[in-house]
């Protein structure tokens, strides 16, 4: 029996051909295959917004940040459960995050929670999405409008999901998309902003690559600071391949979470995620209270490695790490956050699984919990 990861992109001859196609060509670095998946993914994502390619989404959100003026003095909202990128970006501007708990099954924010953490200083909201679950945007907007906020969206895992029918990144708001290899379509490493604020869309190709920008002529400018952003082709020509197929994946990938879902068991000690239309399924992620089980998480991960089953652990709080204990934070100042970083485990769901594998999986909780 082969060892089953928690993740594992997928990728074929039509995308060894196409990078083929670009290495012979002469032209690796950003060009004609970036601007063709630029419009490819404005058309997908619909609500006649623009996108714009980053080399990772972690580049994007910092650019957005940068391009809207956030920094010393500002505050953002970001929930505690994430990615710490979602609170690096902050900090790497010079403003400070300030964080808000989650819902224990979606693990996403609220406007409730958002609303409780708004101060004068603060300046920006950035929900994420968290596993492709999508967040309850529509009262979260209505907040920022009263307040009079940025509201931009951390959606890295979340291309392809829909809130009220329509994709996440189509709303107008800048809205940031990751395409890391264990994201739902990859381009190895890349990302992109999704915005229908065309002066915000400038800015942003300016931040993106040194600074620069150009006049009707061609004449190079640069008049303000620009970092190296940018997406090469060959990066690029993947994401073109990978974007015809990600409706497949998704629906793949839920497939294999409604299955999850049958074969699961029921207990007191294990929660399991939420379901949500439009939820694209990036990763399924259960708490387990191992203690009362009289389990530790070595002895749970060890238990699956055995039958050669690799589990994640996405993620810890991010407000517990020493960065963020030096803001006051500590344990205790968000409960449910706290309790998905001490009992999270990410189970294998990727669009080459089996229903088989996904029986393995459960067999072995069911096992656990017998």
């Amino acid at each position: 029996m082969n060892m089953l990861p928690f993740t594992r992109p997928t990728l074929d001859e039509e995308e060894l051909e196409a990078v083929s196609e670009v290495l012979k060509s002469g032209w690796i670095t950003s060009g004609p295959r970036v601007i063709e998946l630029e419009k490819e993914l404005a058309s997908y994502v619909g609500g006649g917004v623009d996108v714009r390619l980053f080399n990772s989404a972690t580049a994007a959100l910092e650019a957005i940040l940068i391009a809207r003026d956030i920094g010393p003095g500002d505050e953002v909202i970001v929930p505690a459960m994430s990615f710490v990128a979602t609170a690096n970006v902050v900090v790497r501007t010079g403003a400070t995050p300030v964080f808000v708990d989650v819902e224990l099954e979606s693990r996403n924010i609220t406007a409730q929670a958002i609303s409780e953490a708004i101060t004068p200083r603060t300046r920006a909201v950035m929900p994420v999405h968290f596993a492709g679950a999508p967040v309850d945007m529509d009262p979260i907007h209505a907040l920022a409008a009263e307040h009079d906020l940025l509201v931009f969206e951390d959606a890295a895992q979340a291309i392809g999901t829909r809130y009220k029918g329509r994709q996440i990144g189509s709303s107008g708001n800048p809205v940031a998309f990751s395409f890391h290899p264990n994201k739902n379509m990859t381009t190895i490493e890349g990302g992109a902003v999704a915005s229908d604020d065309s002066e915000l869309i400038k800015r942003l190709e300016s931040i993106r690559f040194h600074g620069i920008s150009r006049d009707e002529s061609g004449e190079m400018g640069v008049e303000a600071w620009g970092g190296k952003m940018n997406l090469p082709d060959v990066n690029a020509t993947i994401g073109l391949a990978q974007l015809r197929k990600l409706d497949g994946f998704n629906a793949r990938r839920r497939k294999l979470a409604e299955h999850y879902f049958k074969r699961m068991p029921s207990h007191p000690a294990l929660v399991l995620p939420a379901d949500a239309p439009g939820h694209s399924w990036h990763m399924f992620c259960v708490c387990l209270d191992f203690h009362s089980l009289g389990m530790s998480r070595e002895d749970v991960l060890d238990t699956f490695k055995a039958r050669e089953i690799m589990l994640g652990m996405h993620y810890p709080a991010i407000h517990l790490f020493s960065l963020y204990r030096r803001l006051g934070y500590g344990p205790g100042s968000f409960p449910v956050a706290e309790q998905i970083g001490e009992q999270t485990f990410t189970l294998p769901l990727f669009p080459a699984m089996t229903i088989a594998d996904v029986d393995r999986v459960a067999y072995v909780f069911q096992r656990l919990l017998a």
